[in-house]
């Protein structure tokens, strides 16, 4: 019974840390984000209808557009017109 109940929270460790927020650039042209995850700041290209996984522990996004915000590392995101939608 231990071994199958360690197991289960083996389990539901491993998939909580594989989130990340998902961002699609429905934009015709690629965008770049700025993404800051507590001191590490990098950049982030995101081709024209691309889809790429971003902060999987949470982060501040800088969108093309000069929108900031905050994730928490589970939304689904878009590009439109330079600015972050959060779905």
């Amino acid at each position: 019974m231990k071994t199958v109940v360690a197991a289960l929270l083996c389990g539901v460790l491993v998939a909580g840390s594989a989130n990340a927020a998902m961002v699609t650039n429905k934009d015709g042209e690629s965008a770049i984000l700025v993404i800051v995850e507590g001191e590490s700041r990098m950049e982030v290209v995101v081709n024209s209808g691309a889809t790429e996984m971003i902060c999987p522990s949470g982060c501040f996004v800088t969108a093309p557009s000069g929108d900031h915000i905050g994730l928490q590392g589970d939304e689904t995101i878009e590009i439109v017109n330079g600015s972050v939608v959060v779905k």
